[in-house]
């Protein structure tokens, strides 16, 4: 597998930067996984998207969907691009029915050599994590979440976990709809993760204060960033 970094930014992107976008690539399949603010720029700077199999939306705050808007544009005439997204809300859903091949995100279970797992994750619309599988590699990416049962168990053993790991512990608390890095770290070392990298980045927080904080749990981690590619 091949994943690579086209925004790491949320709720919106620093300067030069852009919100969640990741490219993944197994095999002959290429999913672009959420689509944020800057995400298509990125994207048809290294292929053009009208070759990719899916489009995984984790949910459908704008920062991770918004660019699925002037992809509709692009997409004119070139047939319809299967998007796998929550059923809501459904006035965002709504903005990308037809204009697609909408499909539901949560009943999900193959893009062409990859194999979905879909876990319901903890924030204020409805969001998953998806776990990835293809020649015995796996790669989940937790899409928003704060602490949630189920996820250590659904990323155990996985050989890169893409974590939100949007607060310090000083900006954390349990009614906050992201992680922190630290909890982050958490979750990676508890699953045995065997790589994690750290994700949706705020402008204004400091990221060293992020990975100083994780790496006291899982002393390997490392910090997204747009044109990062890690092969697994």
């Amino acid at each position: 597998m091949k994943l690579t970094v086209l925004g790491c930014n949320g709720p919106y992107p620093a300067p030069g930067g852009a919100c969640s976008g990741y490219l993944l690539e197994a095999e002959n399949t290429r999913v672009l996984l959420d689509c944020g603010t800057g995400t298509l720029a990125a994207l048809t700077a290294r292929m053009a998207p009208e070759k990719l199999d899916a489009v995984v939306l984790s949910h459908l705050h704008y920062d991770h969907m918004s660019d699925m808007l002037p992809l509709i544009y692009r997409m004119q005439g070139k047939g319809r691009l299967p998007v796998y997204a929550p059923q809501a809300p459904t006035e965002v859903r709504a903005l990308l029915a037809g204009a697609f091949d909408l499909r539901d995100l949560e009943h999900a279970e193959h893009i062409g050599a990859l194999i979905l797992n879909a876990l319901p994750v903890r924030h204020p619309v409805p969001c998953f994590a998806v776990r990835y599988t293809a020649g015995g590699k796996s790669f989940c990416y937790t899409g928003d979440t704060n602490t949630c049962d189920g996820l250590k168990a659904w990323a155990k053993d996985c050989d890169l976990l893409l974590a939100d790991a949007c607060f310090t512990d000083a900006l954390w608390a349990e009614n906050k709809p992201h992680l922190s890095a630290r909890l982050a770290a958490q979750a990676a070392r508890d699953a045995g993760a065997r790589r994690l990298v750290l994700t949706h980045f705020t402008p204004g927080i400091d990221q060293a204060v992020l990975l100083r904080e994780a790496r006291e749990v899982y002393p390997e981690a490392q910090l997204a960033h747009p044109g990062l590619t890690l092969e697994f």
